[in-house]
């Protein structure tokens, strides 16, 4: 059977029911500006428009070991679509878990569930099971699809959430022959342009995830934004990067743009900095997505691989240090863009590229995006002074069935939890973070998430985590702990802890350097002053 759409509203209304009160959801402005349908499937627009163009014979989907032209790649989704409806009975509305590090399949997985009229919940792929179970319940998921590598965790994860009903492992035998057994033609379900596709899940300052929730329009509004009016992208071009496509950074800049750009795009299981500098070389890549602590590493390996291809570099997930930019430009003559853009938001809504770049700036709001920088009353500051960075556009904030909306959506702004100053020409200028995430290599990494997963080592009584300034990556998770009673701090522990936070959450979160302290500054109400510890760190 072939999926034939459908022009009924999703079926499956659970998002619908669990956002907040419209009272509670920002202003929107400028929908209109690129005259969007009211019915729209993002990934028809993006992958069988680019067929009927012509471009079924370009590559599209590639690794080190696949090439995937247009054509293959619709074929490929279109077998998944329907093994998603006919063998797992996908309902348009209903939310699909899909995991594993980035490769051509994971992502047709992700173009097939919206195709399909399904909302793509993706997952990264170092999360273990006891962070998948918290996603997967709050998403009320009930089908999944992960690579193999990653197959342990859902599988452990699959057991405690009663919704999750089916696990589908890629790659296995089995599901090969299934999917051969499907057709290779399938009707992008027709859902409306506010109709919900994805689920972003954020860690959140406490740890516990938020979802974000973002509408088929959303897609096509940062395709248009970031990909054609500040990238400029073609055809020709072949993209690259190393954020997952679980991160929304990642989503846009190595699926939907190149996609929406009709470009080919290389997925990278392993995008370490020496991998991604030599896929850039291999490849002929000519635009790039990464941390800026990954550009400042990929130049290490400048006397092996010719970064000369690319055109573009886009640097986001962290702020850009001036130091970074420099070193860059220097050594491969191009200007790095960067930007700031959240999950929440779902890409960049501040940026410039080429002559309008100003180093040292993250830019000025992109076209249909307002910002302004506002004390803790809201009332806007003059131009050159610290404050708050709110903003709204075409796109808002929309949180699955958390309380947490009423803190990032303020007056109808968007309050993005930044410090900024305004310049005089409209730029802006980031200063730091108002919370206590930590941004380490282009990952945000909630302290709290950290401290529990310590505390549950018998050898600690208490712990505070901040992040600390580090040349290479950024920020590095730093922990303070106070060792239980008749336990003495030492290298081993150290190391000990260590491994326990690498077994507990994923591993990228574990705290790269521990001190031990005999207590820990607190309120007189029994609250951890962290603020007390980055300050000791800066002395």
């Amino acid at each position: 059977m072939v999926g034939m759409g459908s022009e009924s509203r999703s079926v499956d209304d659970f998002v619908q029911r669990h956002l907040s009160a419209r009272n509670l959801l920002p202003d929107l402005i400028n929908l209109d500006r690129f005259g969007y349908p009211d019915r729209l499937n993002c990934v028809s627009l993006l992958l069988d428009d680019a067929i009927t163009e012509g471009h079924g014979d370009r590559p599209c989907l590639r690794s080190s070991a696949i090439s995937w032209t247009y054509a293959q790649t619709q074929e490929q989704v279109n077998r998944v679509a329907n093994y998603l409806v006919n063998e797992c009975g996908l309902r348009p509305g209903e939310r699909v878990l899909v995991g594993g590090p980035n490769t051509p399949l994971v992502a047709a997985c992700w173009l097939a569930i919206v195709k399909a009229g399904g909302v793509a919940v993706s997952t990264m792929a170092l999360l273990r099971a006891g962070e998948l179970v918290t996603i997967a319940d709050k998403a009320q998921a009930r089908i999944s699809l992960c690579d193999g590598s990653v197959a342990d965790a859902y599988i452990t994860a699959q057991a405690q959430v009663p919704s999750w009903q089916i696990l589908t492992v890629l790659g296995s035998a089995d599901l090969d022959i299934a999917l051969q057994a499907q057709s290779s033609n399938f009707n992008a379900v027709s859902t409306a342009a506010d109709d919900v596709c994805l689920i972003a899940f954020t860690s959140g300052t406490t740890g516990n995830p938020k979802g974000c929730v973002h509408f088929h329009r959303d897609v096509m509004t940062i395709c248009h934004t970031v990909c054609q009016e500040l990238l400029q992208a073609n055809s020709n071009d072949v993209f690259v990067g190393s954020p997952p496509l679980a991160f929304t950074f990642g989503l846009g800049g190595l699926l939907l743009f190149p996609l929406f750009a009709r470009a080919s795009t290389v997925m990278l299981e392993k995008p370490s900095p020496p991998n991604l500098a030599e896929a850039i070389d291999g490849f002929g890549a000519t635009v790039c997505f990464t941390a800026p602590t990954a550009y400042r590493a990929m130049l290490l390996s400048q006397s092996e691989n010719d970064f000369g291809s690319l055109r573009k570099a886009v640097s986001a997930g962290e702020a850009l240090p001036r130091a970074t930019y420099d070193l860059w430009l220097a050594a491969t003559g191009l200007k790095l863009i960067d930007g700031i853009g959240s999950t929440e938001l779902l890409h960049i809504f501040i940026s410039a590229s080429g002559e309008a770049i100003r180093p040292g700036a993250t830019g000025r709001p992109l076209s249909g995006w307002e910002a302004r920088v506002t004390d803790d009353e809201g009332n806007t500051l003059p131009d050159g002074e610290v404050g708050n960075l709110m903003v709204r556009g075409p796109i808002g904030c929309r949180y699955l069935d958390d309380p947490r909306q009423a803190n990032y959506v303020v007056d109808g702004w968007n309050r993005t939890g930044d410090k900024f100053i305004r310049d005089t020409d409209g730029y802006f200028w980031f200063q730091s973070r108002a919370d206590d995430m930590i941004i380490s290599s282009g990952y945000n990494i909630a302290a709290p998430e950290v401290e529990d997963a310590i505390l549950r080592h018998e050898a600690v009584a208490e712990v505070a985590v901040v992040g600390v300034p580090d040349d290479e990556r950024g920020n590095v998770v730093k922990a303070f702990v106070v060792a239980a009673s008749g336990v003495s701090g030492s290298a081993e522990l150290i190391e000990t802890l260590q491994n326990h936070v690498k077994r507990e959450i994923a591993p990228y979160k574990y705290p790269r350097a521990i001190e031990f302290v005999n207590e820990l500054p607190k309120t007189k109400t029994g609250k951890i002053q962290r603020f007390k510890l980055r300050h000791r760190q800066q002395k």
